[in-house]
């Protein structure tokens, strides 16, 4: 079955591979990427209209950064919501608990899983807790009037398949990705 086939060993052969780099050339990558992070998040409020569409594309600078090792795919979440702190305060509730989260998630599961489901079952567990926790536990209405900060069970499943939907993408995405990165350094 295609969900639990095994998914190559890229992203450990990426994290091998980038274990050699000095401290401060992994400090400077965290910071790159973060930067980049803030800056995909924070698009959606600076380019109503076609910065929804790039609002997503934060994830992928965490997973990145997870790869490198949990230590600092956890420092390069916090650096870019201290930078989403200064340049956009709005999106401080929404990446910490979706984008944030779901990158931290799908990347640490990169480095402990081999099996595609795992790594899938980790994002969907951090974006489901995170969208959860944002919706009934601080009662902000992420979703929006779609969505009531009441609890809804309906609402939970919905949240429960868009959240399993995504992940799987973006696990998808990642390997691709993985690819091309480890064909460009073997290169």
């Amino acid at each position: 079955m295609y969900f639990t086939k095994k998914i190559s060993d890229d992203p450990q052969s990426i994290h091998i591979a980038l274990k050699g780099l000095s401290h401060t050339n992994k400090i400077v990558l965290v910071s790159i990427f973060s930067g980049f992070a803030a800056i995909f998040q924070a698009a959606g409020g600076f380019m109503p209209g076609i910065g929804y569409f790039i609002s997503p594309l934060a994830t992928a600078p965490i997973i990145f950064c997870s790869i490198l090792s949990k230590r600092l795919g956890f420092l390069s979440y916090l650096i870019t919501n201290f930078m989403l702190l200064i340049s956009q305060p709005s999106e401080l509730i929404v990446f910490p608990f979706t984008t944030g989260l779901l990158g931290l998630g799908i990347g640490i599961a990169f480095l402990m899983y081999k099996k595609r489901l795992a790594v899938m079952a980790s994002g969907f567990a951090a974006l489901t807790l995170g969208i959860l926790a944002v919706l009934y536990g601080f009662k902000f209405p992420l979703l929006g009037p779609a969505a009531s900060t009441s609890i809804n069970g309906l609402i939970i499943i919905s949240i429960c398949l868009f959240s399993a939907f995504y992940s799987w993408i973006w696990v998808e995405i990642s390997v691709a990705c993985f690819k091309r990165i480890r064909a460009v350094t073997a290169s």
